[in-house]
């Protein structure tokens, strides 16, 4: 797994794809902090992280999309599928560096806490969970970008419907607000609150450690990664 990470948290920042997400995430980032923290006084970091939640959209296929579907389009995803590693240690391996990546930017971001702190401030504990939230919430999205990369040999193709799937997820609590007025379909709205990733995020930018919000975006990203581990091994007896 160790290998699989070394080799994939490289292959980031040997070609452009890892700058153009660091890139994107921090100019978003840095103007929605100058304009809704800097000029509006505020020391919320949690308000940062909940107006640049559609961030997510945008970079998560960037982030995700060539991460199996490459490996497939090149043929080498052969020799990993038959290399001593289990299945497993490839996905998590390829999931992890894909973690490390966003969280070296989340890093960037902290000069943001040394600036509030200096002029405002700033709960340690309060930034801390916002900052878990949002690394949670974007490695659950990390997760469900590695399983539909799996399921293509096309990275744009990968990337586009990574892009639909995050879009879905994010106008979910809309479209759930939407249908509760309708009696009939109160059931498919309790369904699909179960699944509404981004309602998850209220408690942690409120600075509120949700233990129940934490379990449930670990088993999300689980699943996901459980689901691209199946969808491998299935591909894998398919083709002999």
């Amino acid at each position: 797994m160790l290998a699989v990470f070394k080799r994939e948290l490289q292959s980031y920042f040997y070609s452009a794809i890892g700058y153009v997400f660091m890139g994107c995430f921090l100019v978003i980032a840095g103007i929605f902090f100058t304009f809704g923290n800097v000029i509006q006084a505020s020391s919320s970091l949690g308000t940062l992280f909940s107006n640049i939640t559609f961030i997510f959209i945008l970079i998560v296929p960037i982030l995700t999309m060539k991460l199996m579907s490459d490996e497939r389009k090149s043929k080498t995803d052969q020799l990993l599928i038959t290399s001593p590693l289990s299945l497993w240690s490839i996905v998590v391996g390829k999931f992890l560096a894909a973690c490390a990546v966003f969280a070296l930017t989340l890093v960037c971001t902290g000069v943001y806490v040394i600036i509030l702190s200096a002029y405002g401030n700033v709960s340690a504990m309060e930034v801390f969970v916002n900052y878990l939230g949002f690394f949670l919430m974007g490695s659950c999205l990390i997760a469900i970008g590695l399983f539909i990369s799996s399921t293509t040999e096309n990275q744009v193709a990968a990337a586009i419907t990574t892009f639909g799937a995050i879009l879905f997820l994010y106008l979910l609590d809309s479209i759930i607000a939407s249908m509760s007025s309708v009696t009939m379909l109160g059931w498919l709205c309790t369904a699909l609150e179960w699944v509404s990733l981004f309602a998850r995020f209220i408690d942690f930018s409120s600075g509120i450690l949700s233990l129940t919000g934490v379990i449930y975006m670990i088993s999300f990203a689980g699943i996901f990664l459980m689901l691209t581990v199946h969808t491998i091994e299935k591909r894998r007896w398919s083709e002999g």
